[in-house]
């Protein structure tokens, strides 16, 4: 044995005493550690030791808990989405009625070519008179129909009511034709409110005041993209109903929330979104503050303040968007918002015109060194006469003038 293989046989004994006097140091110190923890078991009752061990065992297990909850809450969620679909699926199922479109025109069937030309008058005295006083398009064909055209449909009814009457007289003249349209106008007082009757009664809810039946009532001859307000009111309902029973919400509220979400559309005296007007409509009828809420947030327009607002929102979604609900060809549409960008566009000093939702909504941009501050109150009024007299929409326009002037400079360059 060399030198060296005795050096190297020593560095490697004395590597192994410094790791075995590591592991006692490491000894001592864990028997100190336990001889600490045992004096302050030995002076503890049975329930604090065994709080000690169970904060032990805990510890060492939260790492394993953590990942056992967070896999329970995905499978949660899974099954939420899962019930979640079965619930709107079946409220869906038990929500549909029946479903007739209507759009803006009605029809009515003459009995043969004589009654034409009594209704058509000498000169066309007749025709005139009964557009005049009813307030709506009649045209005539070849065939034996004759088509009532006008976006607001209590209008179109009372005509439809009246033609008839007047086709079954036969006594067809302009005093006769001015007192029929009057009498029907009266009567349409008291269909409206049958009408109002049968769409509350049918959505469950009773005991409304008169006046607001009347309002709902209007829903019959009101349309939104061919949708009839009345039976999607009926149908928004049931769905709402069937949605707040299985998750437990407020039905009551629900009800009336979906039963009067629309009011506002059949509101002609109120300014503003149909939103906006059937909150204040809703008010002035002291309704719990709960469908208020509901009727201001189903559009989004605000947070949802409550899971009944929410469920308002998806009934109404659902009706809405169910195939065949709602119906306006794109040709038709844009025929109709570019109608209404150019009838303001041909006022002077306007210099750009955009309509926005669905036309109801129009910002007009002038050009600010032909119209004046003062002038511009007097053009938005004008603005709004004009469209009403010519453009065709539902609801209410709500033009909005804008005026605007800039003032530019330039720094001297460095």
């Amino acid at each position: 044995m060399t030198t060296d293989d005795i050096k190297v046989i020593v560095e490697d004994l004395r590597h192994e005493r410094e790791a075995v006097e590591k592991k006692e140091e490491l000894l001592k110190k864990r028997e100190a550690e336990l001889t600490e923890r045992l004096a302050k078991v030995s002076g503890m009752t049975e329930e604090e030791a065994k709080k000690i061990l169970l904060d032990e065992v805990s510890k060492n297990l939260t790492s394993e808990i953590a990942k056992k909850i967070r896999n329970a809450e995905e499978r949660i969620k899974l099954e939420a989405n899962e019930d979640a679909r079965e619930i709107l699926a079946d409220a869906m199922k038990h929500g549909a009625t029946s479903y007739v479109a209507e759009y803006t025109v009605s029809t009515v069937t003459l009995p043969n070519e004589d009654v034409k030309g009594r209704i058509i008058g000498a000169g066309g005295r007749n025709i005139r008179t009964f557009e005049r006083e009813a307030r709506v398009e009649i045209e005539i064909d070849e065939s034996n129909e004759i088509r009532l055209s006008s976006f607001d449909s209590i209008r179109r009814e009372i005509a439809r009511r009246a033609l008839e009457i007047l086709i079954k007289d036969a006594r067809i003249q302009p005093s006769r034709i001015e007192e029929v349209i009057k009498q029907v106008r009266d009567e349409m007082d008291e269909v409206v409110l049958e009408e109002g009757r049968k769409i509350a009664q049918e959505c469950g809810v009773f005991n409304l005041p008169v006046d607001l039946i009347k309002l709902i009532g209007r829903y019959k001859f009101r349309t939104s993209y061919g949708q009839n307000l009345g039976i999607h009111t009926i149908e928004e309902t049931k769905i709402g109903v069937s949605v707040a029973n299985e998750i437990g919400a407020n039905v009551d509220i629900v009800r009336l929330g979906c039963l009067l979400h629309d009011i506002g559309k059949v509101v002609t005296d109120e300014e503003g979104t149909h939103v906006e007007a059937g909150v204040s409509t809703l008010k002035r009828f002291s309704l719990p503050k709960e469908v208020v809420a509901a009727v201001a947030e189903h559009h989004e327009d605000k947070p949802f303040s409550s899971i009944e607002s929410v469920v308002v929102w998806i009934a109404d979604a659902i009706s809405g968007a169910r195939p065949g609900a709602r119906y306006e060809p794109h040709e038709e549409y844009v025929k109709r918002m570019t109608k209404i960008e150019d009838i303001v566009s041909k006022f002077p000093g306007v210099e750009t015109t955009y309509a926005f939702q669905a036309g109801r909504d129009v910002r007009v941009i002038v050009k600010p060194d032909e119209v004046d501050d003062d002038s511009l109150t007097v053009m938005a009024h004008d603005i709004a006469q004009a469209l009403e007299k010519e453009a065709e929409y539902a609801g209410q326009i709500k033009v909005t003038a804008i005026r605007e002037t800039r003032a530019t400079d330039t720094t001297k360059a460095k």
